[in-house]
């Protein structure tokens, strides 16, 4: 038996709506509780979806193209159903780039059963269907005047219903625009359109320099700071900051500044960090550009006069440190400290040779951290810091409860913890020589299942505050201190930051001139 492509077409679209956006209709009955007042608007929801798919799906299949756009299609929105029921994440271009950047690692992290069911189920069995079925083709003259038909007939039916439903499309419209970021294939789709479009826009462009004039005047004592960029730590599991369980032993026993109220530039490492070294604000910043400007590390770079380094256990710095060059650390085996996977403190193995080949050189060492990355908490620390049990030993979070998810989270801050002091007894070594100072900021927070949502990435203006609030600490060797107002330091500690406060921070730290620094954004060195 054959049927048209338009039937096919129409029975594809209702398959998306019926098993593909679980997601959307699950956020949208949150707003629009199931109940007699609204039960019809739930259904035009329904049908406005259908006709948006349907009208999609007409513009883009053709004799040659349906089959394989459909499949295409089907096994893509397979897996993003999957994280979106799962974790709460919405695909937009920013979660594409963090996709694409990620390692194979990581992605294997991410493997799991109820994945593979999602991939049988949504993907592989309607794919195999698609295939097998047998499509009826008219003349390219019918089969045109008949894709028209379709395509005026959903368009009508499109604005009749939001038409009837007028009153609750304003509303859904204007006061709930995330919702739309649920529907699945249809946002997704977009945020590939526009992922591509940046890239196309950019390929031809060229890096603009920054803070050419930059120089640093010879003082008596050459500075090293080590600056930590944290992963997924938000705030309120910091003991630091109130936290019912001790989090941060160690960190207490060292003379800290702890910053309570910094926020994060974004809500993902592919966003935030290129961000908080940016020159630019959050407000600003635009990560399509981001590539082809020159940031912190190349201002630092300007003044001929600071070494600098850049070293990752997570994925990259995300084109941050490019132009300067950046260690993988897990690549060189002989640095490594590695069990089931390889651990932070390892990254300062190997730094006091790096040190003494530059001691006619301020240093900067950009450590970037696999700290709490999810969803596999329970592999982000040593078995001798596991403190707070029982904990979440899958990546299928929403099988756990919160208290196992909190605690394998806390575990991981806990070896941040012990982390952090490590560096800081490292740079201890160096007090004597050097002014030595450590900045520690993480790239964004964690959702751990509060509302539903877990992990990060939901786009900023509708993102939890646990996705935004973060980490931030500073530390200063006995000689560093002499050079600042440290008790100013003290005393603002508690005010509202942000990343970007950053890239002032680290010009000030190495008492850089330049006519793109601006003290009054320096947290450490604007009270000289």
């Amino acid at each position: 038996m054959k049927i048209t492509q338009n039937k096919l077409i129409f029975i594809t679209a209702a398959v998306f709506v019926l098993f593909y956006n679980f997601s959307f209709f699950s956020n949208v009955i949150k707003v629009y509780p199931v109940a007699l007042s609204n039960i019809w608007f739930l259904v035009s929801l329904a049908v406005v979806l259908w006709g948006v798919i349907v009208f999609i799906l007409e513009l883009f299949s053709y004799k040659k193209t349906i089959k394989p756009l459909l499949i295409l299609l089907l096994m893509i929105s397979a897996f993003t159903s999957y994280f979106m029921d799962s974790y709460g994440v919405i695909i937009d271009d920013s979660m594409l780039i963090n996709a694409v950047q990620t390692n194979a690692e990581e992605s294997l992290g991410l493997l799991s059963a109820k994945l593979l069911t999602y991939f049988v189920l949504l993907g592989l069995i309607p794919s195999i269907l698609i295939y097998k079925t047998k499509i009826h083709y008219s003349t390219i003259k019918k089969d045109l005047v008949a894709k028209i038909i379709v395509i005026v007939g959903v368009i009508v039916l499109i604005g009749a219903t939001i038409t009837m439903f007028g009153g609750n499309y304003a509303s859904f419209f204007r006061e709930h625009k995330s919702l739309r970021q649920h529907t699945n294939p249809t946002f997704w789709i977009y945020s590939v359109g526009k992922f591509t479009g940046s890239l196309l826009k950019n390929k031809d462009k060229k890096v603009t320099p920054l803070g050419m004039d930059a120089k640093i005047e010879e003082h008596q004592r050459k500075k090293i700071v080590i600056m930590v960029v944290g992963e997924a730590a938000r705030w309120d599991h910091f003991s630091l900051n109130g936290y019912s369980k001790e989090t941060n032993p160690m960190l207490k026993k060292e003379d800290i500044i702890n910053l309570p109220n910094v926020t994060s530039c974004g809500t993902s490492t592919a966003h935030s960090v290129p961000c908080m070294f940016s020159v630019k604000t959050r407000k600003e910043f635009d990560l399509d550009d981001a590539p082809y400007e020159e940031n912190a590390l190349d201002v630092l770079n300007h003044t001929g006069k600071v070494a600098l380094l850049w070293r990752d256990n997570n994925s990259n710095s995300k084109d941050v440190a490019g132009r300067i060059g950046e260690q993988d650390y897990r690549s060189n085996k002989n640095n490594t400290i590695c069990d089931t996977e390889c651990r932070d403190e390892g990254m300062l193995v190997g730094l006091d040779k790096f040190i003494e080949q530059n001691s006619n050189k301020d240093i900067l060492i950009v450590l970037h951290q696999m700290g709490n990355h999810g969803p596999e908490y329970y592999k982000r620390y040593p078995k001798a810091f596991e403190k707070f049990t029982p904990t979440c030993k899958t990546n299928q979070l929403e099988s756990c409860t919160k208290e196992q998810i909190s605690n394998a989270f806390d575990n991981a801050i806990l070896y941040t913890d012990a982390f952090l002091s490590k560096t800081i007894n490292f740079l201890k070594k160096y007090d004597n020589t050097h002014d030595a100072s450590m900045i520690y900021m993480s790239d964004h927070g964690e959702s751990l299942g509060e509302n539903g949502v877990y992990l990060h990435g939901m786009p900023y203006i509708i993102a939890p505050e646990a996705q935004k609030h973060i980490g931030s600490i500073l530390w200063f060797g006995n000689n560093a201190r002499k050079n600042i107002q440290y008790q100013k330091i003290i005393h603002n500690s508690k005010n509202d930051y942000s990343q970007d406060n950053l890239f002032h921070t680290l010009l000030g730290a190495f008492e850089v001139k330049a006519s793109v620094y601006e003290k009054e954004k320096d947290i450490i060195n604007v009270y000289r």
